[in-house]
């Protein structure tokens, strides 16, 4: 696609630019939100194309399965932010993009991110008021906690593994204390540290 612009039009720019510079990058960054919103789109209509077996418009005997419109979603990308897209459908309900999985709200970048913040001791509060700044997206106190579940389930099943197949031949047990926020007040909580010495 080919823009064309003039004179005129690049000095009444300039001039906007001197007087308020952060202009300039909001309208590159909301021009860049558009052109993800429509290349994504167009991904996942390629990838119904590929679903059907046909471009549009293009019949095919014996298949009564066809496109039929799209809605439209928002998706949250790291370094982005919120951007728009269209997700085409198939009448008979079968097609499922894996471009932007039904379930997902933004990348699994982010839901790190905050996960990282999250062990560092930002609160989910605190994180859900930095996230519009950070991911372009207002992301809620629940949103940011069920990110940070994830991580919470994966090292309970690994702290609660089992280890009685484990050939330890030394344990070394000591205690320490860290700080944590309990019911709004920060106290100390004596943690036992265990560590175990295989034979190999």
């Amino acid at each position: 696609m080919k823009m064309e612009i003039t004179v005129p039009e690049v000095m009444k720019l300039i001039n906007e630019i001197r007087q308020e510079p952060e202009n300039l990058f909001e309208v590159i960054r909301t021009n860049v939100k558009e052109s993800v919103g429509q290349y994504l789109s167009e991904l996942m209509e390629t990838e119904l194309t590929g679903f059907l077996g046909r471009s549009p418009y293009e019949r095919l005997e014996g298949r009564s399965n066809h496109r039929n419109g799209s809605y439209g979603r928002s998706f949250t990308m790291k370094g982005i932010g919120e951007v728009s897209v269209k997700v085409p459908r198939d009448r008979s309900s079968e097609f499922q993009t894996h471009v932007i999985p039904r379930s997902k709200q933004y990348e699994d970048a982010i839901r790190k991110d905050l996960c990282v913040m999250f062990l560092s001791g930002v609160s989910t509060r605190t994180l859900s008021m930095m996230s519009e700044t950070l991911v372009g997206r207002k992301l809620s106190p629940m949103e940011v906690s069920n990110a940070s579940r994830e991580l919470t389930q994966a090292v309970e099943a690994w702290r609660e593994r089992d280890l009685s197949s484990e050939p330890i031949k030394y344990m070394y047990i000591d205690g320490t204390l860290f700080s944590m926020r309990i019911d709004g007040s920060v106290e100390k909580v004596p943690v036992l540290v265990v560590v175990g010495v295989t034979e190999k």
